[in-house]
C-alpha cells in the first residue's frame, strides 16, 4: 500500500479502495474519520504546499534591559509560550532611521550610509540605491502580496510609495500619536486628535487586520507578509485614555547604573554631564511611566492580531516576528534619556518569533541582529537571499535539537557568529590626499596626546616666539594643558614690531589714483616688476588723500586677527603735511573727549606721553570680556555670578562668530566678482603681440574658470552651504525664542508643562538636559561566546572603552587600562575588519563547537604572566597602537 501510495494523493487512493471492495467499509470509514481530523490548513498545505505568512511587529525605541516587557503580559504570553525568545537580541546602530535601514536592506550602517536620523535618511540617494533592494522587493516579486502599516523613516516625506509595496499606509516623517499625516497608497489623509479615529496605534492594527482579511478572501491562496510599525513607545508618549492612570509607581528604570555619574573614565559627553538634579529625576520616573502606558495598546493589538490568525484558520501557518529597531536609556550614567550609547540598553531589543517548526516556550541564546531580518524574512518565503546582505537567515537557529535517533543523543551545535560591530556616527574625514582618515592615526587619549606635544620645544614658552599659537602650562591638578595665545604676550615679537614701525613710516603725496603712471614702466619691464608696481600704486591710492583728523587708533592684522590699537594723547600721523592743521588741532585737543565704546574686537590702551607706540593693556574682546596681557581672560563681575547672564552672553558670542563667519563669505563672493570684473591696466607702449597674449590668456583663463567647479563639487558646495544657512535659521530662531539650552556640539532637549499634551501632565516646569555629544560617533566590537562577554569601543576622538560583563554587567568601570597590548591590537584588527566588512561572508565571524584562540588574548594582564619574548616592532604591532599607555 505504501508503493500505491506514491503514485497518487492519498485520500483519492482510499476512496478507490473502499468503493472497489478491498477495504471493509468500517476500517475505511474510520481512518477517515481520523484524516478528518487533521486541520484544513495541514491538508491545503499536503496538498498545494502553500507558503507561509510572515508578519513582522516592530515598536520604535523599545528597551529590553529597562523591563518594557513587563508592561505586555498578553504579548508575552502569546510569543514566549507559543515560540522562541532570543536573549541576545542586538541592533548594530542604536539610531531610528540608520537602524531601520539596516531591518529594511540586511545591511550594516557603513554599506547603505545612513549614518544618523538626518544623514542619508530617506534621500534620493537611499531611494535611488537601496529602496529598490528591500526585501519587500524580493517578496513581492516572488508572489507575496506585501503592505506596510505605521512609522517607515523620519525623513520620510510622504511624496512616493517605496517599490515593493502593494498596500502602503505609512506615517510621514517622525514618531506621532495624534495630529499627524498618513501616506495612504500614495494619498496624503491628515489625522487630528480624536481618540476613536485618530489614535495611530489602533489605526495600524485596525487597517493590517482589515487588509489581511481582505487579502484572504480575494487571494486564498497567495501569503501575505505585513509589517506593523508601531510608534510607541517613542516621544511623545500619549498613551491612551483608558490606560492613563496605570503604572503609578513605574520603578523598572532604576538599574545600578542610573544616575551613575560622573563618570571620568568614559567617553566625553558622559564626563561632560554629571549626576541628575531632582526634578530630572521625578521626569525620568514619570517618562518611564508613560512609555510603558503606550505599550498597553500595542499589547491590545498583539491579542487582536493573535485572535484575527485563529479566526481565519492562519495561527499554525504565520511567522509572527516582535522586535524593536533598538533600545533607551533613562537616567543611565546621568544620561536623562535617549539611546545612540553603545551600551547594552541602548543596543538590547526585545525578539521573539512563533510560527511553523518554531519550538514553543524555548529561550535561544544565539546572537540575532537587526540586519538578520532582512535575509530571515527571505528565507522563510523561500527566496534567495542576496549576497550582499550582511546578516544571516536565523531559520536554522529556530529547528529544534532533537536526536534523528536513539544513537545520536548528541548533535553537533551550530555554527555561528559570536562578535558583531556595533556603529554609530558619520564615517571620519577625509585628508588634504583624499585618503579617509584612519582611526588609529587619532587613537591616543587626549592627555597623552597633550604629553607629546608638550616635549616639543615651540610650545614651553609663553607665547614669545614670533608666531607662536599655543602654548603649554600645568594646571594646578598637575595635568599638562595647551592654551591658545590670545596675541597679547607677542606683541613685543619681531613681526610685530615691524608691524609697528610699517604703520609710522613717511607718507608722501601721491596724483590722482585713478591716472595712469608709466613713468617708471618700460617695454621690457618684467613680471616681478609688474607685481611690484601693483602693489606700490595700491599703497599710493590708498595714502593719497592726506588725513583731515588725529588718528585715534591704529589697525594691524596679526596671526590672521585684526587688532585696533587706540594711540596716546598728542599723537600725530609723520606723513601729514598740513602743518597749520595740526597746530591748530593741536590746541584743542584738550577739550575733545573721545566717548567711543568698542562693540566688538577693540584694544585700549593707557594714554602716556612717549612719543612711540605702547602695546595695549589689554584687548577689548566683547562689551563685558576682555583679554589681559598675562593671557587671562577677564570678565565683568555680573557674568560670574548670574547663570542667566551668563547663558546669555554666551549665546552672544555665538550670534558674533555666526555674523563674522557670514561676513566673510559675503566677502569672499565680493573679492571673487571684482576678480572677474578688474578693469583694464594701463598700456604704456606695450607692443601689440603682448596685447594679443594677454587677450589669449584671458580667455582661456576664463574657460579655466568655468572648468573649475564640476557639477558633483557644486552640488556638495550647495548642500554644504543649504546646511550652513540651516544651522543659521535655528541659530536665529533660538534667539527669538530665548532658547539658553541649546549648546554647539550637544544635543540638548527642553521640557516644560506644555510639552505632553495628554495625562499625566509635567507640573514641575521647564528644565533644560543634553543628552548626546556631536563627537559621540564609535565602532565597537561586542563578543559573547562559552567564555567571554565583553564590549571594546574605539570612539572618533581616540578614546578607547572595554567592558567585561562576565565581572561587571552594567559597564561601570572602563577596564581598558587592564588589557595588554596584544589584546588590544587583536581586538582593534578584529574591529577593523567588520567595519570594512560588505555581504554576511564577511560580517558574520563564525565559530564551532571549539572557541577561537585568539578570545584568549582578550584577558586582563593580571589574570596571566607575559613571558619575557623581544618587543616586536611597530609594524607587527600596528603603527596606530605605539605608544599607548593604558
Amino acid at each position: 500500500m505504501a508503493g500505491w501510495g506514491l503514485s497518487a494523493p492519498l485520500p483519492l487512493l482510499l476512496l478507490l479502495l473502499v468503493l472497489g471492495g478491498v477495504l471493509p467499509v468500517a476500517q475505511g470509514s474510520g481512518y477517515l474519520s481520523g484524516y478528518r481530523l487533521r486541520s484544513r490548513l495541514q491538508r491545503d498545505r499536503h496538498i498545494r504546499n502553500i507558503r507561509p505568512n510572515i508578519i513582522l511587529i516592530l515598536t520604535d525605541d523599545q528597551d529590553i534591559e529597562l523591563g518594557s516587557m513587563q508592561a505586555m503580559n498578553k504579548t508575552r504570553h502569546i510569543m514566549e509560550k507559543g515560540g522562541t525568545h532570543f536573549s541576545n537580541a542586538f541592533s548594530t546602530t542604536p539610531m531610528c532611521c540608520p537602524s531601520r535601514s539596516s531591518i529594511l536592506t540586511g545591511k550594516y550602517v557603513h554599506n547603505h550610509h545612513t549614518y544618523t536620523n538626518n544623514e542619508n535618511c530617506s534621500s534620493p540617494s537611499w531611494q535611488a540605491h537601496h529602496e529598490p533592494h528591500t526585501f519587500a522587493v524580493h517578496l513581492n516579486n516572488s508572489g507575496y502580496r506585501t503592505a506596510f502599516f505605521g512609522k517607515y523613516l523620519n525623513e520620510y516625506n510622504g511624496s512616493y510609495v517605496p517599490p515593493g509595496w502593494k498596500e502602503w499606509v505609512a506615517l510621514v516623517k517622525n514618531s506621532r500619536f495624534y495630529n499627524y499625516t498618513l501616506c495612504r497608497n500614495g494619498v496624503r489623509e491628515k489625522h487630528s486628535s480624536d481618540y476613536s479615529k485618530d489614535y495611530l496605534t489602533d489605526i495600524i492594527t485596525n487597517d493590517s487586520i482589515s487588509y489581511f482579511r481582505m487579502s484572504k478572501k480575494m487571494y486564498p491562496h497567495r501569503p501575505v507578509m505585513m509589517v506593523l510599525s508601531h510608534v510607541a513607545p517613542h516621544g511623545p508618549e500619549d498613551s491612551a485614555p483608558q490606560y492613563s492612570t496605570a503604572f503609578p509607581n513605574a520603578s523598572q528604570h532604576i538599574t545600578p547604573s542610573y544616575n551613575y555619574a560622573p563618570n571620568l573614565d568614559k567617553h566625553w559627553i558622559l564626563r561632560y554631564t554629571g549626576p541628575m538634579k531632582p526634578v530630572h529625576m521625578q521626569f525620568t520616573n514619570m517618562l518611564q511611566r508613560r512609555r510603558m502606558q503606550t505599550l498597553l495598546s500595542v499589547d491590545d493589538s498583539m491579542e487582536k492580531l493573535y485572535n484575527m490568525l485563529v479566526e481565519t484558520g492562519e495561527l499554525d501557518n504565520t511567522y509572527l516576528i516582535y522586535t524593536s529597531d533598538h533600545g533607551y536609556h533613562i537616567g543611565q550614567f546621568g544620561l536623562v534619556k535617549g539611546k545612540s550609547m553603545p551600551y547594552e540598553f541602548d543596543i538590547r531589543v526585545p525578539f521573539y518569533v512563533r510560527g511553523p517548526n518554531v519550538e514553543q516556550g524555548a529561550t535561544n541564546p544565539h546572537l540575532v541582529l537587526n540586519i538578520d531580518l532582512a535575509p530571515t524574512l527571505l528565507d522563510m518565503a523561500g527566496v534567495d537571499i542576496p549576497a550582499e546582505m550582511d546578516g544571516k537567515s536565523i531559520l536554522k537557529l529556530l529547528d529544534t535539537d532533537r536526536p534523528v535517533n536513539r544513537f545520536q543523543l548528541n548533535r553537533k551545535s551550530k555554527t555561528w557568529r559570536d562578535s558583531f560591530l556595533v556603529e554609530r556616527g558619520k564615517p571620519p574625514h577625509k585628508r588634504a590626499d583624499g585618503k579617509e582618515m584612519a582611526q588609529e592615526e587619532n587613537f591616543l587619549p587626549k592627555y597623552q596626546r597633550v604629553k607629546d606635544l608638550c616635549q616639543k620645544a615651540e610650545y614651553q614658552t609663553s607665547c614669545q616666539q614670533p608666531g607662536q599659537k599655543w602654548q603649554c602650562v600645568e594646571d594646578p591638578t598637575g595635568k599638562l594643558r595647551l592654551y591658545k595665545c590670545k596675541g597679547m604676550a607677542s606683541l613685543y615679537a619681531p613681526r610685530m614690531q615691524a608691524l609697528m614701525a610699517s604703520g609710522g613710516s613717511q607718507q608722501s603725496p601721491t596724483s590722482n589714483s585713478d591716472s595712469c603712471n608709466c613713468g617708471d614702466v618700460g617695454l621690457k619691464t618684467s613680471v616681478l616688476k609688474r607685481k611690484r608696481l601693483l602693489t606700490k600704486k595700491k599703497m599710493k591710492s590708498s595714502k593719497a588723500v592726506s588725513r583731515k583728523r588725529w588718528a585715534r587708533s591704529v589697525s594691524f592684522e596679526l596671526d590672521g586677527d585684526l587688532y585696533a590699537v587706540d594711540l596716546e594723547e598728542g599723537y600725530q600721523p609723520l606723513g601729514s603735511r598740513n602743518s597749520s592743521w595740526a597746530k591748530d588741532r593741536k590746541r584743542g585737543v584738550g577739550n575733545e573727549e573721545d566717548n567711543d565704546e568698542f562693540s566688538g574686537m577693540g584694544v585700549t590702551a593707557k594714554p602716556t606721553i612717549s612719543n612711540m607706540l605702547t602695546p595695549p593693556a589689554a584687548l577689548k574682546v566683547t562689551y563685558r570680556c576682555s583679554i589681559l596681557m598675562n593671557d587671562t581672560v577677564k570678565c565683568d563681575g555680573g557674568l560670574y555670578k548670574s547663570l542667566q547672564a551668563w547663558k546669555d552672553h554666551k549665546l552672544h558670542i555665538e550670534h558674533e562668530i555666526e555674523t563674522l563667519q557670514t561676513k566673510i563669505k559675503n566677502l569672499r563672493e565680493v573679492k571673487g566678482h571684482l576678480k572677474k570684473v578688474r578693469p583694464e591696466e594701463c598700456q604704456c607702449e606695450t607692443p601689440s603681440y603682448l596685447l594679443k597674449n594677454k587677450e589669449a590668456f584671458r580667455l582661456n583663463a576664463g574657460r579655466m574658470h568655468s572648468l573649475r567647479m564640476p557639477s558633483k563639487q557644486k552640488s556638495q558646495w550647495l548642500q554644504k552651504e543649504q546646511k550652513r544657512r540651516k544651522k543659521l535659521r535655528k541659530f536665529l530662531k533660538r534667539l527669538q525664542n530665548n532658547d539658553t539650552c541649546s549648546m554647539p556640539g550637544l544635543t540638548c532637549f527642553t521640557h516644560d508643562n506644555h510639552h505632553w499634551q495628554t495625562a499625566p501632565f509635567w507640573t514641575m516646569g521647564p528644565f533644560c538636559a543634553c543628552t548626546s555629544a556631536n563627537n559621540n560617533t564609535y565602532w565597537c566590537l561586542r563578543t559573547i561566546n562559552d567564555t567571554h562577554n565583553f564590549l571594546f569601543c574605539e570612539f572618533a576622538t581616540g578614546f578607547l572603552e572595554y567592558f567585561d560583563l562576565n565581572t561587571d554587567p552594567y559597564q561601570l568601570i572602563n577596564a581598558v587600562s587592564t588589557l595588554d597590548r596584544s589584546a588590544l591590537n587583536s581586538m582593534h584588527q578584529q574591529l577593523m575588519d567588520l567595519r570594512g566588512c560588505k555581504g554576511h561572508k564577511q560580517c558574520n565571524p563564525e565559530k564551532g563547537g571549539k572557541e577561537r584562540n585568539y578570545f584568549s588574548e582578550y584577558r586582563p594582564v593580571h589574570r596571566r604572566k607575559r613571558p619575557k619574548v623581544k618587543k616586536p616592532s611597530s609594524k607587527s604591532l600596528g603603527q596606530i597602537w605605539e605608544g599607548w599607555v593604558g
